[in-house]
């Protein structure tokens, strides 16, 4: 499949993208080699290939869930300047 200036033009309306004329060759190679590496993956036999989540068979180590910080809400709430219920008190935004 070969895309023309044509081409191109009418993609960039449709996108709404502003391209310059003098682009537009360099865009038609780069979308036509783009399509025809889409025609060579598709002309792979993969009738005999299990799909996978993910090419790695990888477990990921996770840490424990443990805190590890201590609770400072009273200080961080000392320098606000509004709080009722240690909860912090801001304007309103919407009517």
């Amino acid at each position: 499949m070969s895309i023309g200036p044509d081409d191109i033009n009418q993609i960039a309306h449709l996108a709404r993208l502003k391209i310059d004329e003098k682009d537009v060759p360099k865009l038609s190679g780069d979308l036509d080699n783009i399509l025809s590496l889409v025609d060579q993956l598709q002309a792979v036999n993969t009738d005999n290939i299990v799909p996978m989540a993910h090419p790695m068979d990888a477990v990921q180590i996770l840490r424990k869930d443990v805190v590890t910080e201590t609770n400072q809400r009273e200080k961080y709430q000392a320098v606000a300047p509004a709080v009722e219920d240690g909860l912090y008190l801001v304007p309103k935004v919407i009517e």
